[in-house]
């Protein structure tokens, strides 16, 4: 499997007339080493002596898979026993439409260590007005919140929901990341400068980690910025950004755990956790897509995607 990852040598024009400091782009080959032993080191390692949810209790709002001990889908009732006919370990509540549906999730969050909001969420008024309190309760936990998706589209409505919150991860692809764009900046978007246009969303977004989703997957917290140009497919099926989102919970929460210890690697004194787990994500997810295309071509669908994930845990952090 070949991964490229180029020098960003774009010049940040935008984003300098805006900040008092310039954008640190510091993707080199020779970092290419050290970045892969930063994401390989926050895997949890597996112990006899771990229990059920140690290594990581997910919160879903809306409903989609990823890679955890325990994971807990938050919908609503028509969607419950759907959702659950996927699998078997997923836990799901469906609550987020009930009259009392907040305090009911709220007692649950207590037990998460981090959540995804927005695939498959929809955007009825009432259960957006859940879900502002969903994503206030998760910023007094100070736990990773990724938003993707129709979590997205509350987002760009209201964007000081989340603004400023450091734990927080947005992941784009090109025409949400445009509407985004346009409601920060009201200007139009130019593809002609898309790093700096990322970069410039994350600045004004506070400096939340910003992922658009593309060929080459951009990362930036309007600091630094990050390509994941790693090897995918020319297939776009429905229900892979959602691979992508539900994985980044996971790793956002083992990133966010790791850059606490004392031992972390020393790249996360120049990557947010945040940054190394949208890195992590963007990496596991292509390479799903590329075994899967590689298998079932034209006729792949996500759940072929869901089948490679062993594979693709190993491929990417062994």
């Amino acid at each position: 499997m070949l991964h490229v990852f180029t020098l960003l040598t774009n010049v940040y024009r935008i984003v300098e007339r805006k900040m008092s400091g310039s954008v640190d782009s510091i993707i080199t080959s020779q970092n290419y080493g050290r970045l892969q032993e930063m994401i390989k080191s926050i895997l949890p390692p597996l112990t006899n002596e771990a229990h059920k949810g140690q290594a990581g209790r997910i919160g879903i709002v809306g409903g989609c898979l990823e890679v955890v001990d325990l994971s807990h889908v938050f919908c609503t009732g028509d969607a419950g026993s759907v959702i659950k006919s996927y699998s078997p370990e997923l836990i799901v509540h469906p609550i987020l439409d009930k009259k009392e549906g907040f305090n009911e999730i709220a007692a649950w969050m207590q037990r998460l260590h981090a959540i995804v909001i927005g695939p498959g969420l929809g955007r009825d008024p009432k259960i957006l007005g859940v879900v502002r309190d969903i994503i206030g309760r998760a910023k007094s936990m100070n736990i990773p919140i990724v938003l993707d998706a129709d979590g997205l589209a509350l987002i760009t409505e209201y964007p000081d929901i989340i603004k400023s919150y450091k734990k927080a991860i947005l992941t784009p692809n090109a025409i949400e990341f445009a509407r985004l764009y346009k409601a920060l900046t009201d200007n139009p978007l130019s593809t002609e400068n898309l790093v700096s246009n990322v970069t410039e969303v994350a600045y004004l977004m506070g400096h939340v980690t910003v992922v658009h989703k593309g060929k080459r997957d951009i990362i930036s917290d309007g600091l630094r910025v990050l390509a994941c140009d790693a090897e995918g497919s020319p297939r776009r099926c429905g229900g892979q950004g959602d691979v992508l989102s539900g994985s980044m919970g996971s790793f956002a929460y083992w990133s966010c755990v790791t850059s606490d210890f004392s031992d972390r690697h020393p790249m996360f004194d120049e990557f947010s956790p945040t940054m190394c787990a949208a890195y992590a994500a963007c990496q596991f997810t292509k390479e799903c897509n590329r075994l899967a295309f590689r298998k079932f071509h034209r006729s792949m669908t996500t759940s072929d995607m869901i089948e490679q994930i062993p594979l693709a845990l190993s491929n990417v952090f062994n």
